[in-house]
Protein backbone atom coordinates (compact mmCIF):
# COMPACT_ATOMS: atom_id res chain seq x y z
CA UNK A 1 0.00 0.00 0.00
CA UNK A 2 1.36 3.42 -0.94
CA UNK A 3 2.07 5.86 1.88
CA UNK A 4 0.04 9.05 2.23
CA UNK A 5 1.28 12.60 2.62
CA UNK A 6 -0.86 14.98 4.65
CA UNK A 7 -0.72 18.74 4.00
CA UNK A 8 -1.79 21.00 6.84
CA UNK A 9 -2.15 24.76 7.20
CA UNK A 10 -0.59 25.96 10.43
CA UNK A 11 -2.85 29.02 10.49
CA UNK A 12 -5.94 26.85 11.05
CA UNK A 13 -6.97 26.18 14.65
CA UNK A 14 -7.95 22.58 13.89
CA UNK A 15 -4.42 21.94 12.63
CA UNK A 16 -2.91 23.22 15.86
CA UNK A 17 -5.28 21.07 17.90
CA UNK A 18 -4.47 17.98 15.84
CA UNK A 19 -0.71 18.48 16.12
CA UNK A 20 -1.06 19.01 19.86
CA UNK A 21 -3.06 15.78 20.15
CA UNK A 22 -0.54 13.91 18.01
CA UNK A 23 2.29 15.20 20.17
CA UNK A 24 0.50 13.92 23.28
CA UNK A 25 -0.28 10.50 21.80
CA UNK A 26 3.07 9.35 20.50
CA UNK A 27 2.10 5.70 20.95
CA UNK A 28 -0.59 6.22 18.33
CA UNK A 29 1.53 8.45 16.12
CA UNK A 30 4.35 5.89 16.03
CA UNK A 31 2.03 3.36 14.41
CA UNK A 32 1.16 5.69 11.56
CA UNK A 33 3.67 5.84 8.73
CA UNK A 34 2.80 9.36 7.64
CA UNK A 35 4.63 12.63 7.08
CA UNK A 36 3.00 15.74 8.52
CA UNK A 37 3.91 18.86 6.59
CA UNK A 38 3.13 22.47 7.19
CA UNK A 39 3.59 25.80 5.47
CA UNK A 40 6.61 27.61 6.98
CA UNK A 41 5.88 31.02 8.41
CA UNK A 42 7.55 34.07 6.85
CA UNK A 43 10.14 35.59 9.18
CA UNK A 44 12.99 38.09 9.26
CA UNK A 45 16.29 37.28 10.94
CA UNK A 46 15.18 39.40 13.87
CA UNK A 47 11.97 37.39 14.09
CA UNK A 48 14.00 34.17 14.26
CA UNK A 49 16.19 35.45 17.08
CA UNK A 50 13.16 36.66 19.00
CA UNK A 51 11.44 33.30 18.54
CA UNK A 52 14.47 31.37 19.82
CA UNK A 53 14.44 33.43 23.02
CA UNK A 54 10.83 32.58 23.81
CA UNK A 55 10.40 30.11 26.66
CA UNK A 56 7.62 28.36 24.74
CA UNK A 57 9.61 28.02 21.50
CA UNK A 58 9.74 24.59 19.83
CA UNK A 59 11.50 23.14 16.81
CA UNK A 60 10.00 24.94 13.81
CA UNK A 61 10.62 25.94 10.20
CA UNK A 62 10.48 29.44 8.71
CA UNK A 63 10.85 31.00 5.29
CA UNK A 64 13.46 33.74 5.45
CA UNK A 65 14.81 36.08 2.76
CA UNK A 66 18.46 37.03 3.24
CA UNK A 67 21.49 38.19 1.26
CA UNK A 68 24.68 36.14 1.31
CA UNK A 69 27.55 38.28 2.55
CA UNK A 70 30.35 35.73 2.72
CA UNK A 71 31.31 32.08 2.98
CA UNK A 72 32.66 31.61 6.51
CA UNK A 73 36.37 30.81 6.53
CA UNK A 74 38.04 28.49 9.00
CA UNK A 75 35.57 25.67 8.57
CA UNK A 76 35.07 23.07 5.88
CA UNK A 77 32.33 23.39 3.30
CA UNK A 78 31.50 19.67 3.12
CA UNK A 79 31.81 16.41 5.00
CA UNK A 80 32.24 12.82 3.89
CA UNK A 81 29.01 10.91 4.36
CA UNK A 82 27.76 7.39 3.81
CA UNK A 83 26.64 6.97 0.22
CA UNK A 84 23.41 5.34 1.41
CA UNK A 85 22.18 7.25 4.47
CA UNK A 86 24.42 10.37 4.29
CA UNK A 87 25.46 9.99 7.94
CA UNK A 88 29.00 11.22 8.51
CA UNK A 89 31.44 8.41 7.78
CA UNK A 90 33.84 7.14 10.44
CA UNK A 91 37.44 6.33 9.61
CA UNK A 92 38.43 2.74 10.19
CA UNK A 93 41.94 1.27 9.97
CA UNK A 94 41.79 0.96 6.19
CA UNK A 95 38.23 1.84 5.17
CA UNK A 96 35.37 4.20 5.87
CA UNK A 97 32.59 2.89 8.11
CA UNK A 98 28.97 3.85 8.78
CA UNK A 99 27.66 3.41 12.31
CA UNK A 100 24.05 3.95 11.27
CA UNK A 101 24.09 1.32 8.52
CA UNK A 102 26.30 -0.95 10.61
CA UNK A 103 28.72 -1.44 7.73
CA UNK A 104 32.49 -1.61 8.17
CA UNK A 105 33.24 -0.74 4.56
CA UNK A 106 31.36 1.93 2.64
CA UNK A 107 31.78 4.38 -0.21
CA UNK A 108 32.18 7.91 1.13
CA UNK A 109 30.33 10.68 -0.71
CA UNK A 110 30.91 14.42 -0.12
CA UNK A 111 27.84 16.21 1.28
CA UNK A 112 27.39 19.96 1.75
CA UNK A 113 27.98 21.42 5.20
CA UNK A 114 28.70 25.07 4.38
CA UNK A 115 28.55 28.09 6.67
CA UNK A 116 27.33 31.38 5.20
CA UNK A 117 27.25 34.86 6.67
CA UNK A 118 23.92 36.43 5.69
CA UNK A 119 22.01 39.61 6.41
CA UNK A 120 18.66 41.24 5.81
CA UNK A 121 17.49 44.82 6.26
CA UNK A 122 18.26 44.89 9.99
CA UNK A 123 20.16 41.82 11.23
CA UNK A 124 22.99 39.39 10.49
CA UNK A 125 23.20 35.63 11.00
CA UNK A 126 25.18 32.50 10.17
CA UNK A 127 23.40 29.84 8.14
CA UNK A 128 24.59 26.26 7.78
CA UNK A 129 23.58 24.84 4.40
CA UNK A 130 23.18 21.06 4.45
CA UNK A 131 22.99 18.35 1.79
CA UNK A 132 20.51 18.98 -1.00
CA UNK A 133 20.11 22.61 0.07
CA UNK A 134 23.72 23.18 -0.98
CA UNK A 135 22.99 21.81 -4.44
CA UNK A 136 19.89 24.02 -4.65
CA UNK A 137 22.08 27.00 -3.80
CA UNK A 138 25.01 26.35 -6.15
CA UNK A 139 23.44 24.17 -8.83
CA UNK A 140 26.24 21.62 -8.30
CA UNK A 141 26.57 18.46 -6.25
CA UNK A 142 29.28 18.58 -3.59
CA UNK A 143 30.73 15.30 -4.90
CA UNK A 144 31.05 16.78 -8.38
CA UNK A 145 32.92 19.85 -7.10
CA UNK A 146 35.29 17.81 -4.94
CA UNK A 147 36.07 15.36 -7.74
CA UNK A 148 36.65 18.21 -10.17
CA UNK A 149 39.17 19.75 -7.78
CA UNK A 150 41.16 16.53 -7.42
CA UNK A 151 41.14 15.96 -11.17
CA UNK A 152 42.68 19.42 -11.64
CA UNK A 153 45.14 18.90 -8.77
CA UNK A 154 46.13 15.26 -9.03
CA UNK A 155 49.37 15.80 -7.10
CA UNK A 156 47.64 16.57 -3.79
CA UNK A 157 47.13 13.86 -1.20
CA UNK A 158 43.91 12.38 0.07
CA UNK A 159 44.15 14.37 3.31
CA UNK A 160 44.36 17.66 1.45
CA UNK A 161 41.68 20.18 2.43
CA UNK A 162 39.66 21.19 -0.62
CA UNK A 163 39.15 24.97 -0.76
CA UNK A 164 35.71 26.53 -1.09
CA UNK A 165 34.69 26.08 -4.75
CA UNK A 166 33.95 28.95 -7.09
CA UNK A 167 30.34 27.79 -7.39
CA UNK A 168 29.86 28.57 -3.71
CA UNK A 169 31.80 31.84 -3.84
CA UNK A 170 29.63 32.97 -6.76
CA UNK A 171 26.59 32.94 -4.48
CA UNK A 172 27.99 35.87 -2.48
CA UNK A 173 25.77 38.88 -3.07
CA UNK A 174 22.72 36.82 -3.99
CA UNK A 175 19.46 37.45 -2.16
CA UNK A 176 17.69 34.13 -1.71
CA UNK A 177 14.70 32.62 0.05
CA UNK A 178 15.73 29.99 2.58
CA UNK A 179 13.71 27.46 4.52
CA UNK A 180 15.39 27.66 7.92
CA UNK A 181 15.01 25.23 10.81
CA UNK A 182 15.11 26.42 14.40
CA UNK A 183 16.65 23.28 15.87
CA UNK A 184 16.91 21.82 19.34
CA UNK A 185 20.44 23.16 19.75
CA UNK A 186 19.15 26.69 19.10
CA UNK A 187 16.71 26.30 21.98
CA UNK A 188 18.81 24.36 24.50
CA UNK A 189 22.37 25.50 23.81
CA UNK A 190 21.21 28.95 22.69
CA UNK A 191 23.43 28.87 19.60
CA UNK A 192 22.32 31.22 16.84
CA UNK A 193 23.72 29.23 13.92
CA UNK A 194 20.65 28.28 11.87
CA UNK A 195 20.17 25.23 9.67
CA UNK A 196 19.04 25.69 6.06
CA UNK A 197 17.00 22.72 4.84
CA UNK A 198 15.96 24.15 1.47
CA UNK A 199 16.90 27.02 -0.83
CA UNK A 200 14.17 28.26 -3.15
CA UNK A 201 15.05 29.03 -6.79
CA UNK A 202 16.15 32.49 -7.82
CA UNK A 203 13.25 34.76 -8.83
CA UNK A 204 10.79 32.13 -7.71
CA UNK A 205 7.16 33.32 -7.62
CA UNK A 206 5.39 33.48 -4.29
CA UNK A 207 4.54 29.88 -3.39
CA UNK A 208 0.88 28.95 -3.68
CA UNK A 209 -0.43 26.50 -1.15
CA UNK A 210 1.79 24.65 1.26
CA UNK A 211 5.52 24.10 1.09
CA UNK A 212 6.25 20.59 2.30
CA UNK A 213 8.41 20.81 5.39
CA UNK A 214 8.51 18.36 8.30
CA UNK A 215 7.40 19.61 11.70
CA UNK A 216 6.98 18.10 15.11
CA UNK A 217 8.70 17.99 18.44
CA UNK A 218 9.44 14.28 18.21
CA UNK A 219 8.79 13.71 14.51
CA UNK A 220 12.26 14.41 13.13
CA UNK A 221 13.87 11.68 11.08
CA UNK A 222 17.14 10.06 12.10
CA UNK A 223 18.92 11.84 9.27
CA UNK A 224 17.71 15.19 10.56
CA UNK A 225 18.89 14.27 14.06
CA UNK A 226 22.31 13.49 12.64
CA UNK A 227 22.34 16.72 10.64
CA UNK A 228 21.45 18.62 13.81
CA UNK A 229 24.50 17.14 15.54
CA UNK A 230 26.69 18.22 12.64
CA UNK A 231 25.34 21.76 12.76
CA UNK A 232 25.79 21.90 16.55
CA UNK A 233 29.37 20.81 16.06
CA UNK A 234 29.70 23.44 13.33
CA UNK A 235 28.56 26.13 15.71
CA UNK A 236 31.36 25.12 18.08
CA UNK A 237 33.94 24.58 15.30
CA UNK A 238 33.69 22.04 12.49
CA UNK A 239 36.38 19.39 12.45
CA UNK A 240 38.79 19.78 9.56
CA UNK A 241 38.82 16.02 8.99
CA UNK A 242 35.33 16.33 7.59
CA UNK A 243 36.66 18.05 4.50
CA UNK A 244 39.22 15.53 3.45
CA UNK A 245 38.95 13.45 0.35
CA UNK A 246 36.70 10.39 0.53
CA UNK A 247 38.14 6.91 0.26
CA UNK A 248 36.11 4.34 -1.58
CA UNK A 249 35.64 1.10 0.28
Amino acid sequence: MASSRVFLDGDVQETLLYLSWLDSNLDVASRVNAEVVIKPELATLGDLFSYMNQASAKVAWFECTATIYDVVNGSGWYYIGCGVCHTKATKGPTTLMCKKCGKSEIVGVPQYLSKLSVYDHSDQAVFVVLGDAGEELTGKKAAELVERYYEANDSVGEDHIVPVPQAMIDTIGQTRKFIVKVSTHNLTAKTQTLTVTKVLPLEAPEPEGNVGVNVGKEGDSESEDHAEKLVKRGADGIESEGVKRAKCG
